[in-house]
C-alpha cells in the first residue's frame, strides 16, 4: 500500500534531535563524573559539578533546544 507521506524531515528537526541526543550524553557523562568522583571523594570535582552556573548553562541549553524542536515542529507541519 503506498501512501503520500515521506520520512523525509525538516532539516531543523535532524538538528534538534542531534542537538537533543548529545545534550543528553553530555547530561549523562557529567552524572557518571559526579558518582565515581563521590566514590573514590574528589571534591573538588563534585563541588564543580554541583555550582549553580553549571546548572544554569544547563538549562539554559535545553530551553534553546526545547525552543528547536517547537520551531522545527511548526515548520514540518507547516510543509
Amino acid at each position: 500500500m503506498k501512501t503520500n507521506l515521506t520520512q523525509d524531515h525538516h532539516l531543523l528537526l535532524k538538528l534538534a534531535c542531534k542537538g537533543l541526543r548529545y545534550f543528553l550524553l553530555t547530561l549523562l557523562g557529567f552524572a557518571i563524573a559526579y558518582i565515581v568522583s563521590a566514590v573514590f571523594g574528589v571534591t573538588p570535582v563534585i563541588k564543580i559539578l554541583q555550582s549553580p552556573s553549571l546548572w544554569q548553562w544547563f538549562i539554559r541549553i535545553a530551553t534553546f533546544i526545547f525552543c528547536l524542536f517547537a520551531i522545527a515542529i511548526m515548520l514540518d507541519s507547516w510543509r
